[in-house]
């Protein structure tokens, strides 16, 4: 299903707009979310962000009200994005950033050469990015390191790349994945509002208007 990000505050209105558009939804608990069906036969599943199971009555504002009970957003997480060449990380307590950093470094692109001039700059390239992906993993050991949850984004090779270095292997990623262009500050600081919202999957609905 294609998902949307729904800030708890626009949550209401999109429910509204789903009734709307496709008739008042049926609504049922399961699977740690909540679910819709239309009359139509449109349907969603809206989940807490950071990955917590919602387990309260089916009801489209109680969802919303349980981001108020502590437990979303946790104390203290983090968000870490990274593309070729690029990076942005945040450390956020009390729903405040505390430590980030953003940084580039530069990653060539493709090229049509063929032959040894296109291996030695696939090599080249590749030497590139290992040095971006170190660059990022430094910092994510020094602004991450005994951080709660980390919502990651940008490229997922990239990600993984980084997720990779030992020293961070302790981090617990969760969703929801954020889509991002090249981190950069403003980015970074639309990612920490993005990583707090909704994650709504929808079926068969059509544009809905959030």
């Amino acid at each position: 299903m294609p998902e949307v990000l729904v800030p708890p505050a626009r949550w209401p209105r999109w429910v509204a707009n789903f009734a709307a558009s496709h008739g008042e939804p049926a609504l049922r608990v399961e699977a740690g979310a909540l679910h819709g069906r239309a009359p139509d036969g449109s349907t969603f599943a809206a989940r807490l962000p950071f990955s917590v199971p919602y387990d309260g009555p089916p009801e489209a504002a109680a969802l919303a009200a349980a981001l108020d009970g502590g437990a979303v957003p946790p104390p203290t997480w983090g968000v870490l994005l990274v593309r070729k060449g690029g990076f942005a990380l945040a450390r956020v307590q009390d729903r405040a950033v505390v430590a980030s950093k953003v940084g580039q470094r530069h990653v060539q692109g493709r090229t049509k050469a063929g032959g040894q001039s296109q291996q030695r700059f696939a090599r080249r390239r590749a030497n590139q990015a290992r040095v971006a992906y170190e660059a990022a993993a430094d910092h994510a050991h020094r602004v991450l390191a005994g951080v709660g949850p980390v919502v990651v984004g940008g490229d997922r090779v990239a990600v993984e790349e980084v997720l990779a270095d030992p020293r961070l292997h302790g981090l617990s990623v969760v969703g929801p994945w954020l889509a991002v262009p090249d981190p950069r500050r403003a980015v970074l600081d639309e990612a920490v509002v993005s990583a707090q919202a909704l994650v709504v999957s929808v079926e068969n609905a059509g544009p809905v208007r959030g």
